[in-house]
């Protein structure tokens, strides 16, 4: 089975930066691609950031020039560093990845917990 876990949330000042980590365990072959949501109270899960296999990167209009995207292939790892964090930023982040735990299986997409991310002085 596998399991992507998040760690790196927190509380900070705005202005401040946080860097996220995905981290994806168990019975993997490849990670295609892998990325980024958040999700408001009472909203729906939004897109942050996505990264393919080959490193393209996708971001969300409201965090391009702050929020970067990378991948660790050889760690199973995908980051998000965010920087000039606004109050508006506070959400609960969420990783996904399209993991093929087989060769000869399709890739599912897998979530993670989630991590509070709250931007507040």
């Amino acid at each position: 089975q596998v399991r992507l876990v998040e760690s790196g949330g927190g509380l900070v000042q705005p202005g401040g930066s946080l860097r996220l980590s995905c981290a994806a365990s168990g019975t993997i072959f490849s990670a295609n691609a892998m990325g980024w949501y958040r999700q408001f109270p009472g909203k729906q899960r939004e897109l942050v950031a996505t990264i393919t296999g080959g490193d393209g990167a996708n971001y969300a209009d409201s965090v391009k020039g702050r929020f970067a995207i990378s991948r660790d292939n050889a760690k199973n790892t995908v980051y998000l560093q965010m920087n000039s964090l606004k109050p508006e930023d506070t959400a609960v982040y969420y990783c996904k990845g399209s993991i093929r735990a087989y060769d000869w299986l399709p890739p599912v997409d897998y979530w993670g917990q989630g991590t509070q991310v709250t931007v507040s002085s």
